[in-house]
Parts: structure tokens; sequence; C-alpha cells
């Protein structure tokens, strides 16, 4: 088992919904919320319409931040990725943020 590997993503998305807090039993915050990712991408020479939305999720310092966040803030997360499960135990991609920067 390889123990270091790269494993960073920077997207610029919109807030989809105002972030969810709660706290862990170990009185860690966290926030979670998704973003809509929309570009235009150079793939093989061809432009490509790109679309993700995605789950993000805050701890600490960074989920004290998000509660300024609202529905339709454009912002840049650069963090890594984590595998998750949905409700009903789907695999599911979630965004781990490690910065957070307001675009608009």
């Amino acid at each position: 088992m390889i123990v270091s590997q790269e494993n960073c993503l920077v997207l610029i998305g919109e807030v989809v919904r105002t972030p969810k807090q709660s706290t862990s039993p170990a009185g860690i915050s966290h926030s979670q919320f998704s973003i809509d990712h929309k570009s235009i991408q150079n793939e093989a020479g061809m432009n490509r319409q790109a679309f993700v939305r995605i789950q993000v999720v805050a701890t600490g310092d960074l989920s004290h931040l998000t509660r300024e966040l609202i529905a339709g803030n454009v912002i840049k997360v650069t963090g890594f990725i984590n595998r998750h499960e949905s409700r009903n135990g789907n695999p599911l991609l979630a965004l781990h943020a490690q910065q957070i920067e307001m675009i608009n």
C-alpha cells in the first residue's frame, strides 16, 4: 500500500444552497454544501462542456467561514477528494476543503 500520493483538486463553482452546519461528538465543527462547476475544457483539440455538482466538506476553522455563504456565491475550493456514502449506501465523491476563497 502506498501511503502518500497526490490528491488535490481545485474547483471554482457556485454554491447550490446554504451550508448545513453540524458538530461532531468530539466537538469539531463541520459544514457540508454542494457547488456546481460549469466550464468549457479543451480535450484532444476539441471544446467540451464540463459540468459537475460535488459535495464540499469543510471542517474546523473553515467550517466557521462557510456560515457566510449563501446560494449563488461563487467560490474557489482547494482540497482533496474522498469517498463518502449516500444514505442508501451508494458511493459518492466529496471535496474536503483545505482552502476556500470568495470569487464574487
